[in-house]
């Protein structure tokens, strides 16, 4: 149903944007996909992710069983493509909270930071060029302090790689149809 968002181990241990916000990490969540688009195709999509932008890609046989509302947009808005250093977005995680944006290098990533009750965390997102037409985006989060470690290595991973996954087969989707 959802293809897989493992990432090797290379690609694990390799220092991304963002990873000098939450030090000592107490986990840390890893996710690729790799998408045949160039990255200054899929860079727009990625850049209006959020609650209240055009929302979290989902495949469409999904979405169409959630309220209109929370349904991602199809298309590329011109109007989520001003993403800035400092900007707040607002994520599905409850009614008040947000993703920062802390560091934006154009075409290539974006760090997200929130504060989760005593929790700090950052979502970095990276583009890598493999070749041709061919773009690999790494997905991480990194989360301290953690209370339940066990709970956010087990059942966390589960939703975040189920999360990643959906979102993937969405945004491959939506590429397919432009």
């Amino acid at each position: 149903m959802f293809p897989s968002v493992a990432v090797t181990e290379a690609e694990r241990a390799a220092p991304r944007p963002g990873d000098e916000v939450v030090v000592p990490a107490d986990v840390v969540m890893d996710r690729g996909a790799t998408f045949a688009a160039p990255a200054e195709v899929l860079w727009p999509w990625l850049v209006q992710l959020g609650k209240q932008r055009s929302g979290w890609y989902l495949r469409r046989r999904i979405e169409r069983v959630l309220p209109r509302k929370r349904r991602a947009l199809r298309h590329v808005e011109p109007r989520w493509q001003g993403l800035a250093v400092g900007d707040v977005v607002p994520d599905w995680g409850g009614a008040h909270e947000t993703f920062e944006v802390l560091a934006l290098d154009p075409g290539r990533s974006i760090v997200y930071g929130s504060q989760r009750g005593r929790t700090r965390l950052t979502w970095s997102i990276t583009l890598t060029e493999q070749g041709p037409g061919l773009t690999r985006v790494f997905f991480r989060l990194r989360l301290a302090p953690i209370k339940r470690r066990w709970l956010a290595e087990s059942v966390g991973e589960f939703f975040d790689a189920l999360t990643i996954a959906g979102m993937a087969a969405g945004l491959r989707e939506r590429l397919a149809q432009t």
